[in-house]
């Protein structure tokens, strides 16, 4: 009978996670429905529409198409596209914190549930044109980056990382072609970004920041558990980033490059995850690193330094958050640590790196585990 009662209590558990979970990708006549902690969105056959991030939409279409089949409305310039014949869409994976899209063009357009709401849409090999229609003034400020301004002041940026060029069209949308390994990068804002926004948009933009690493609380998200949510952008198709463990106290990360040449990584951490920022020290492989009074020298630390520096500074567009800019030296496989105030060096209070995000599988997972443990009792 206990087994039974069990079982019951199981089901009726798995059924209240799956409905508070269906919000997370909710099936569409057209696509469907994506909500996360910071981002949502829907898709249809063809396209990405209504990108909101924290609630606000700055991009209200996304489409792609091969430039091969645009060859002739290219002609006269990017500027002069108005429109593309977007290619066939479909959902090609998700996790927590992701979902990556693959059009029929052969792009590949990843977003990222974080507090900017990156998204990455790769060229993949192929020439790929880019349309996106916006919801406010897009500006070019240079043959690579394109601002939108909303009429409620958030702003987003568009950053061609690579082979392309981005630009504004007749009709005030914003056009892209990525080509070969090139790709286009949207950060959104919460409000106007700063200098600070710029110089990392710059530092993206030529390949001097490599990857991008959010950490944020499941209250921020709504969730109930305790453990943070991490969300990693990698930018260089060489690198890869895992966040291992953090506490309120610590956050420690594997980096690993095939290049030796330094990078450097941004790290955004809300405040209600990471207590004491202005007391911050990073380590890298276990030596304590420089800490930098401004982003030229974070850069140069990368250009053959003796060794690594670091750079903090309170982010006026991410909400009640902290960037911790690294400029790692050189690489093969680093350990980065960022600790705080208050880090007694033990394990107590540190979770892994999953989180609340697209998906809500976790908790089925252990409830099963916990049926069978309890029927090899019974």
């Amino acid at each position: 009978m206990r087994f039974r009662a069990t079982a019951l209590a199981l089901l009726l558990v798995v059924s209240a996670v799956g409905a508070a979970a269906a919000p997370a990708a909710t099936q569409q006549a057209e696509g469907e429905a994506y909500s996360g902690a910071f981002v949502a969105f829907e898709t249809t056959d063809t396209a990405v529409s209504d990108y909101a991030v924290d609630g606000s939409v700055v991009v209200e279409n996304v489409s792609m198409q091969s430039a091969s089949e645009a060859e002739g409305g290219l002609d006269a310039g990017l500027s002069s596209v108005t429109g593309v014949d977007a290619a066939g869409l479909s959902v090609d994976s998700r996790t927590d914190a992701s979902a990556t899209l693959a059009s029929e063009s052969g792009a590949k357009m990843e977003t990222h549930d974080n507090q900017r709401g990156v998204v990455q849409i790769r060229a993949d090999g192929e020439s790929q044109v880019v349309h996106a229609s916006v919801d406010g003034e897009a500006e070019s400020e240079s043959d690579k980056r394109v601002v939108v301004t909303s009429d409620d002041g958030t702003q987003g940026t568009f950053v061609v990382v690579g082979d392309g060029d981005a630009t504004v069209n007749e009709e005030g949308d914003v056009v892209a072609q990525v080509d070969g390994d090139g790709q286009l990068v949207y950060r959104q804002y919460n409000g106007e970004r700063d200098e600070e926004d710029e110089t990392q948009e710059r530092m993206i933009q030529n390949g001097t920041a490599t990857a991008e690493v959010y950490v944020h609380s499941a209250a921020e998200s709504g969730g109930e558990s305790e453990s943070n949510g991490t969300s990693v952008v990698e930018y260089g198709q060489d690198t890869t980033v895992e966040v291992q463990e953090r506490s309120e106290s610590r956050i420690n990360m594997t980096a690993e490059r095939t290049e030796s040449e330094g990078k450097v990584i941004i790290t955004t951490v809300s405040d209600e995850t990471f207590g004491s920022a202005d007391s911050t020290e990073v380590f890298v492989d276990g030596e304590a690193a420089a800490q930098a009074d401004s982003y030229g020298e974070v850069q140069q630390a990368t250009q053959n330094g003796d060794n690594s520096r670091y750079l903090v500074r309170q982010s006026s567009s991410a909400e009640a958050a902290t960037d911790v800019v690294v400029g790692i030296n050189q690489f093969s496989e680093r350990q980065v640590s960022m600790q705080s105030d208050g880090d007694t060096g033990d394990d107590g209070g540190i979770s892994d790196a999953d989180g609340p995000g697209f998906g809500a599988l976790a908790a089925i997972a252990a409830l099963g585990g916990a049926l069978v443990a309890l029927r090899r009792r019974t």
